[in-house]
C-alpha cells in the first residue's frame, strides 16, 4: 500500500496541471485571444491557423506539492518527505490536468463589420483532490487512529477527453463596446466522474468475544460513472486503445452544447474593461455508459481461526474468501447502464486595462485600426481575475500585467500572478508578426526557471497563424 502511495504523489507532483491562460487573455494581438473572450477586439480582417500547430497549449502545476519536495536533493528520507507531505496537504489541495490542442481555426470580417470564426480543438481535461484521510490510513494505519473516522467522501475525481466544434460571431455595437458569443459541440471521447461519495471507516475497541478491534465501514456510498471506457476493456495493447479513442473524435462519442460569451467596454480612450464566461454547457452521456457503484455497512470483529485436526483430512477454511464474500455481500459493487449528464467546468474572466504611450500601427495622423476605429497605445497595464468551477468550489487567480507594442511586428506581456499554486508566478508573452505569418509564445513561472522541479505550475502556449490585417 504505501508503494502504491509513493507512486500516486510521485505521479501528482510531477504532471499535475491548470488552466489559467493569463498571458494570452486579452493579448488581441493573436487571434487565440477570441477563445478566451469572444467579445474581445479584433484588428485583423481574416486569419487562418496553421493546422495542428496554431494553439499548443501544456500547463502543469499542484496545488500544495512540487517534484522537488519530493524528490529534491535535501539530505532528507524521501519516505519522511512523503509522509511530511501527507500532513501538510489538505483535502482541498488538487492535482489538475489540462491541453489543449486546436486542429482547425479560421476567421474573417464580413461587410456589416461582424467577424465570424470557427475552428476544432481537441482537450483533455482531469482534476482529483487529495483524500487526505485515505492517504493517512494507507501510511500510517489505524493503529494510532483508534475512533477517529476516515472520510470516505473525500473521493473526488473527475476527467474527460473531448473534441470541441466551435463557430462564434464578434461586433462592434458601438465605439465602446464589443459583444461576442461562441457556440459549442461537444464530442466525448472519454469521461469519469466520482464527485460526492460519502460514508467512513472506523476503529473502535470492541467487546472482546473475537477481537479487541472492530473495524467498520459506515454507511458507504462510493460511485464511479464512466462512458467509453467499456469497449476499451476488450482491447489488446496501448495501439488499439488508441485507434479506439481517436476514432470518436469526429462524432463518436456522446455529445453536448455549449456557448462562450463575452464582452469588451472602453469607459474612456484609455481605460478598458473587459469579461467572459466560457464553456457554459453539458455533456450527455448515454453510449458505453457504465456506472459502478457500492454501497452500505460492514463491521468485521476479528477472525476466530479453527484449525480441524490433519487425521479428520479436512481442507484449511478459507478466511479470505469468506471474509471476500462477506464484504462484498453487505457493501455490494453493482453495474449499471444509466446515462448521465456532466456540466461542463464553466470558466470566468475579467479585467481592467489603462492603456497609454503613443497611437501605434504604422500611421502618422490617427491609429484608427480596426473597423471600430478604437485607438491602439503602445503600452498598457492592468488586472485580471480568473475562476474555473470545480466539484469542492472555484478556483481562482489574480494577475497584474504590463503590455508593450515594440514595434509594429512585434509585442510582449508580462504577467504576475498569485493563484492556488503560488504568490510569485512571473509570466512572459512575445507576438511577432512578421509578414502575414502570426506567431506567438508564452509560458510562466520564469523564476523557477533555473531548477523547474521547483515549480508548483508551469505553463506553455505556443502557435502559428496567417493573419491579414485591415486595409
Amino acid at each position: 500500500m504505501r508503494n502504491l502511495l509513493i507512486c500516486c504523489i510521485a505521479l501528482w507532483a510531477v504532471t499535475a496541471i491548470a488552466q489559467n491562460k493569463q498571458v494570452l487573455y486579452g493579448l488581441e494581438d493573436i487571434p487565440q485571444s477570441l477563445l478566451l473572450n469572444p467579445g474581445a477586439k479584433v484588428f485583423q480582417k481574416k486569419h487562418y491557423g496553421i493546422p495542428f500547430l496554431s494553439q499548443i497549449h501544456f500547463n502543469a502545476g499542484s496545488s500544495g506539492v512540487s517534484a522537488y519536495d519530493i524528490f529534491g536533493n535535501s539530505g532528507e528520507d524521501i519516505n519522511t518527505k512523503i509522509r511530511n507531505k501527507i500532513f501538510e496537504l489538505k483535502n482541498t489541495d488538487f492535482f489538475t490536468a489540462t491541453e489543449q490542442l486546436e486542429l482547425i481555426s479560421f476567421g474573417w470580417r464580413n461587410k456589416k463589420d461582424i467577424y465570424f470564426s470557427g475552428g476544432i480543438y481537441q482537450e483533455l481535461d482531469f482534476i482529483t483532490y487529495f483524500p487526505r484521510d485515505l492517504a493517512i490510513l494507507a501510511w500510517e494505519g489505524n493503529r494510532d487512529y483508534l475512533n477517529y473516522e476516515f472520510d470516505l467522501g473525500e473521493i473526488s475525481t473527475t476527467g474527460d477527453l473531448l473534441t470541441v466544434y466551435h463557430f462564434g460571431i464578434n461586433k462592434a455595437v458601438s465605439k465602446k463596446l464589443t459583444v461576442g458569443a461562441r457556440i459549442k459541440l461537444y464530442s466525448s471521447m472519454f469521461n469519469f466522474r466520482s464527485t460526492n461519495n460519502r460514508g467512513t471507516f472506523v476503529s473502535r475497541l470492541g467487546d472482546g468475544d473475537v477481537n479487541i478491534y472492530e473495524h467498520t465501514v459506515e454507511n458507504a456510498n462510493v460511485k464511479v460513472e464512466t462512458s467509453g471506457y467499456a469497449p476499451l476493456r476488450e482491447l489488446d495493447g496501448a495501439n488499439e486503445v488508441t485507434s479506439e479513442i481517436l476514432g470518436r473524435a469526429f462524432f463518436g462519442g456522446n455529445f453536448g452544447l455549449g456557448v462562450d460569451i463575452g464582452a469588451t467596454y472602453d469607459f474612456t480612450d484609455k481605460l478598458s474593461g473587459s469579461a467572459s464566461f466560457l464553456d457554459v454547457g453539458a455533456i450527455f452521456h448515454s453510449k458505453d455508459v457504465e456506472t459502478y457503484e457500492a454501497s452500505g455497512s460492514y463491521t468485521l470483529d476479528g477472525i476466530e481461526l479453527i484449525f480441524p485436526p490433519l487425521a479428520d483430512g479436512q481442507s484449511t477454511i478459507p478466511y479470505y474468501d469468506d471474509l471476500t464474500d462477506e464484504i462484498e455481500e453487505a457493501i455490494p459493487v453493482d453495474t449499471l447502464h444509466n446515462s448521465y449528464s456532466q456540466f461542463r467546468p464553466v470558466k470566468f474572466n475579467a479585467s481592467l486595462k489603462y492603456s497609454f504611450g503613443r497611437p501605434t500601427d504604422g500611421r502618422d495622423d490617427c491609429d484608427c485600426r480596426g473597423m471600430d476605429k478604437s485607438i491602439v497605445r503602445s503600452q498598457a497595464v492592468g488586472v485580471q481575475y480568473y475562476s474555473i468551477f470545480r466539484p469542492k468550489g472555484p478556483q481562482m487567480a489574480g494577475t497584474l500585467f504590463y503590455y508593450r507594442r515594440f514595434y509594429n511586428f512585434l509585442a510582449a506581456k508580462a504577467t504576475y500572478t498569485v493563484d492556488s499554486y503560488s504568490y510569485s508566478n512571473v509570466g512572459l508573452g512575445l507576438v511577432a508578426d512578421i509578414g502575414a505569418v502570426n506567431f506567438y509564445i508564452a509560458a510562466d513561472n520564469l523564476l523557477r526557471l533555473e531548477n523547474i522541479a521547483k515549480a508548483n505550475s508551469i505553463s506553455l502556449q505556443l502557435g502559428f497563424n496567417i493573419k491579414i490585417d485591415q486595409e
